[in-house]
């Protein structure tokens, strides 16, 4: 199904938490890092905005998203970078914000649907008096455990469910393993060096950015959670209480190494808690990625937006067209 307005609402909620940077005194670029799987990379067509504009509680939201022209907005003080694409056509789209930066066949070229970025720029927009860079890196179908594992977390474990599988199976362990490592931490790799290159020339993406004004790096978005839910090698207790306990772990490492490799040691950072499903297993990840945030060392600096509240809402519209169905 398709996850336009859990996208939409979820990005209200992010400009909430993050809302204490926003208002700073002065006028440095406010750079903002989004990044996860398909629920970052956005699979909202455009041709479904006419339905927000149904319920009057979210017809205003379709309102700051569309231009006079019933075009969707070009934000003219925010701009973003987006990385996407596999390992034969990774690329970086990148100008002013508007509708287009979500799911992509060519990572450089306009697309028709759009992400958590699209409201999440106009709304700061809104809250800023400043100019705005997102910096967003997402591909779909990948996981915290592997494909983001970040340094701290160490090279992935086997268990011993999982190495027992393999040798009923007749697997080469070793081979495996090593296959295993080669793809261990490579999106997070992406990820840190397209921030670092998109910040070490940020004119290149901003025309108008002076050196003299500065930059901050104000906040970091979340949204993934799918590949996880669905690895019961990794989690073979999924179902259980406390199944995805690796899960929280793997994200409090994700957070410290992204403060680390990033020079923010106290940096925003927002959990986009997965909303599909509502039973058995998901039920239980949703626990595991809002465990985080009840940290003592991340207290008032890691928070966690529910998306699930608005799934209803979704099925409903679904309900009354079939274009809202993917």
């Amino acid at each position: 199904m398709n996850k336009s307005i859990a996208e939409i609402v979820l990005t209200l909620g992010l400009t909430v938490v993050l809302g204490s940077s926003v208002m700073a005194a002065g006028k440095p670029l406010k750079v903002y890092i989004l990044a996860g799987q398909s629920n970052m990379e956005g699979h909202a067509k455009i041709s479904t905005f006419d339905y927000i504009g149904d319920d009057p509680a979210t017809a205003p939201m379709l309102k700051a998203m569309r231009g006079p022209d019933g075009k969707p907005v070009v934000c003219d003080k925010v701009w973003i970078s987006y990385l996407t694409g596999g390992s034969d056509n990774l690329g970086e789209g990148f100008g002013k914000l508007t509708a287009g930066y979500g799911s992509r066949k060519d990572p450089k070229e306009y697309g028709n649907e759009i992400g958590p970025e699209f409201t999440f720029g106009i709304t700061m927009e809104k809250a800023y008096d400043g100019p705005i860079l997102i910096i967003k890196t997402a591909w779909g179908g990948k996981s915290l455990n592997t494909d983001f594992r970040s340094p701290s977390a160490g090279p992935y474990k086997f268990n011993e469910r999982q190495l027992e599988g393999l040798k009923k199976k007749g697997k080469d362990i070793e081979k495996v393993k090593a296959e295993k490592a080669a793809k261990t931490g490579y999106y997070y790799g992406l990820m840190i060096k397209h921030v670092k290159h998109v910040l070490a020339d940020i004119k290149r993406v901003v025309p108008g950015y002076d050196v003299k004004q500065g930059y901050e790096i104000a906040g970091f978005v979340w949204f993934q959670g799918w590949n996880d839910m669905c690895d019961g090698g990794t989690y073979p207790d999924s179902k259980k209480p406390g199944g995805y306990d690796l899960y929280s772990e793997l994200m409090a490492d994700f957070i410290r190494d992204v403060r680390k490799d990033l020079s923010v040691p106290k940096m925003p950072f927002v959990i986009g808690v997965i909303g599909v499903g509502g039973e058995g297993k998901m039920l239980e990840l949703r626990k595991a990625m809002i465990a985080p945030t009840l940290m003592d060392e991340f207290k008032g600096t890691v928070a966690a937006v529910q998306t699930a509240p608005y799934s209803d809402y979704l099925i409903s519209l679904a309900s009354k067209n079939t274009q809202l169905c993917s």
